[in-house]
């Protein structure tokens, strides 16, 4: 049976709930002209209104409780500044990754076929440069076993980050934590596990999409061997006080398939394992680290956007405040 596909979605906000749209098996889903266009018209947004509209602050507007020294902006304020537009991504197809957010980071450009590994590094320099070990072909890259893990050449901390994974169908034979072992290191320390959960139990907390030695995620939409996944991960650095002092931990939101498996999980520390995590205090920036754990995982489309941090007055207070 086949299967036809329309827009019916638009993608927006700063929380993108991706996924990788299914074209393989019985309802095959052959990528047409529609589905191209459908795609291509949600990322580019070309639908701007002809006639020009006067400014809002020429308006009439209701007169919203004023700005105090709690509140930088009184409620409708015509002169709070509007959010940067920026195109949002589009969905991914199995046989290709879909476009990035036009104000995202590209780690990794699956979409071109000149995509290489440029924007990182290895984590032991002794090893080298990761564009002379690790597989680079088809839009995608391959972990190299007995090489290094994989480093960001850029630091960040807040960030909005898309990955597209997949364990080969060569690990059919594989079980436990052998079947497609890698992990995604926020600041080089807080891990989403990434593995091949699906029929192959090992301990909850190691599973895809677990906060490695932390907390599991809240359900299993993984999709098996041999296919395109995607996480998209919101994540929160940790604020330090004095020495070790947290004054507010990490968090992370995650979707898996554009499912929510992470619903603004506060870290307890940094991933250790067999240990309970605990925080030791660092940067406010750091690489965002690609796991080598002895088992070729493929990654494509990788993009981050950085994210405005929060003040810690504003997020711990008892209102909810903004800028």
């Amino acid at each position: 049976m086949k299967t036809s596909m329309g827009c019916g979605f638009v993608l927006t906000g700063v929380l993108v709930a991706s996924f990788v749209v299914e074209t393989g098996g019985a309802d095959e889903v052959e990528p047409s002209a529609e589905t191209d266009v459908c795609m291509l018209e949600g990322h580019v947004r070309s639908n701007p209104p002809e006639k020009k509209h006067p400014p809002y602050r020429s308006q009439k507007f209701p007169e919203g409780e004023r700005a105090n020294e709690v509140y930088r902006w009184k409620v409708h304020d015509p002169k709070r500044p509007q959010p940067e537009v920026v195109e949002p991504p589009t969905p991914s197809l199995q046989q290709r990754p879909g476009l990035t957010p036009s104000d995202a980071v590209v780690l990794f450009d699956g979409t071109q076929p000149d995509a290489d590994l440029s924007a990182f590094r290895f984590e032991k320099p002794e090893k080298g440069d990761p564009t002379d070990s690790w597989v680079v072909r088809d839009g995608y890259f391959e972990v190299k076993r007995s090489t290094s893990n994989l480093l960001t050449k850029e630091s960040f901390g807040d960030v909005q980050l898309h990955v597209e994974w997949m364990v080969p169908e060569r690990y059919d034979e594989k079980f436990f934590q052998s079947r497609g072992n890698s992990g995604i290191k926020l600041m080089s320390r807080y891990e989403v596990q990434i593995l091949d959960s699906l029929a192959n139990p090992t301990y909850a907390d190691g599973m895809a999409g677990a906060i490695y030695g932390q907390n599991p995620p809240l359900v299993n939409p993984g999709l098996g061997l041999g296919r395109w996944q995607t996480y998209d991960i919101i994540f929160r650095r940790p604020i330090f006080g004095d020495g070790d002092e947290v004054l507010r931990p990490a968090t992370l939101t995650v979707l898996h398939n554009g499912v929510l498996i992470q619903d603004n999980w506060h870290l307890e520390g940094q991933t250790r394992f067999e240990k309970r995590a605990r925080y030791w205090k660092h940067a406010d920036e750091e690489p965002i680290q690609f796991q080598e754990h002895g088992d070729a995982v493929r990654y494509r489309n990788i993009w981050v956007r950085r994210l405005p941090e929060r003040p810690l007055s504003v997020v711990d207070s008892s209102s909810c405040l903004s800028d």
